[in-house]
């Protein structure tokens, strides 16, 4: 076994088939072997409903990914929704680019993620950031947005969720980043991907609208089966405090989405 700290799959990855069948879905990644999921919304049900089915198939719920914008309207509502499910982690997992680094929005966003991060820590709750390529744009002052919003959020309050992916699409070591944030880094996200040339039009492969003709090739794939140096990123995660792995696959590709999830839990139990 590569690793012992436990490994669960964020839902999106097999987010149509949730969608159809919550349940059957729960059950068959808890038969792959996967020890709990993170949650990507709740397929309309209450969080009762959904506490109840993951208590009957044995499968917890360890984190969620709830938008910032759903955040931001009901701080302690939202949070309230995923306390009864027995979420832990709740991560921002994208900025629109009208609210990101670079925009005149900015500052006000990083103060509403610290409200929210606020309102959390009075409820027992860890609030994550999960980020993607963006947040590695330089600022003027030569740093990436990434480590600014970190320095100006603190660890107390924000913790992270590092997209080992798109650490490294970014051009930056995914390993050595987890490092760099060791003692802050409770949940990374193993993603694995291939890629030939400059690929512009990443961001349709995440449901986000194309802006450009891609001019070469990626495609994201089971963890263990792209290029990625796995065990190198589960020995940082475990050097450095994590306490769980979360396996992400936006999009599969010649395979269904949870024949993906299947090859890339018994890659990393195998």
């Amino acid at each position: 076994m590569m690793t012992k700290l436990p490994i669960g799959v964020q839902v999106y990855s097999v987010r149509d088939n949730a969608a159809a069948d919550f349940k059957g879905t729960m059950q068959a990644l808890k038969d792959m072997g996967y020890d709990f999921v993170e949650l990507a919304g709740l397929y309309d049900y209450t969080p009762e409903q959904i506490k109840a089915i993951l208590d009957e198939v044995g499968i917890p719920a360890i984190s969620a990914h709830v938008p910032y914008v759903e955040l931001l309207a009901d701080p302690a509502g939202t949070i309230a929704k995923y306390q009864t499910i027995g979420v832990k982690y709740i991560a921002f997992p994208y900025l629109n680019d009208d609210v990101r680094h670079g925009t005149p929005a900015f500052p006000e966003t990083l103060e509403n993620m610290r409200k929210i991060c606020e309102v959390a820590k009075e409820m027992g709750m860890v609030m994550m950031y999960h980020n993607h390529d963006f947040e590695f744009i330089k600022m003027e002052n030569g740093e990436y947005a990434f480590d600014y919003m970190y320095e100006a959020i603190p660890a107390d309050l924000l913790q992270t969720e590092i997209d080992t992916c798109w650490v490294n699409v970014a051009g930056e070591n995914p390993a050595d980043y987890i490092r760099k944030y060791a003692g802050r880094c409770p949940v990374v996200h193993l993603k694995d991907f291939y890629k030939e040339g400059k690929a512009e039009g990443m961001y349709e492969l995440i449901g986000v609208e194309k802006k450009e003709e891609a001019k070469g090739v990626f495609e994201f794939r089971p963890v263990g089966y792209g290029l990625q140096d796995i065990p190198a990123i589960v020995k940082a995660s475990e050097e450095s405090g994590a306490s769980y792995l979360v396996v992400e696959q936006d999009r599969s590709v010649g395979r269904t989405p949870m024949e993906a999830v299947e090859l890339s839990v018994k890659y990393l139990k195998g």
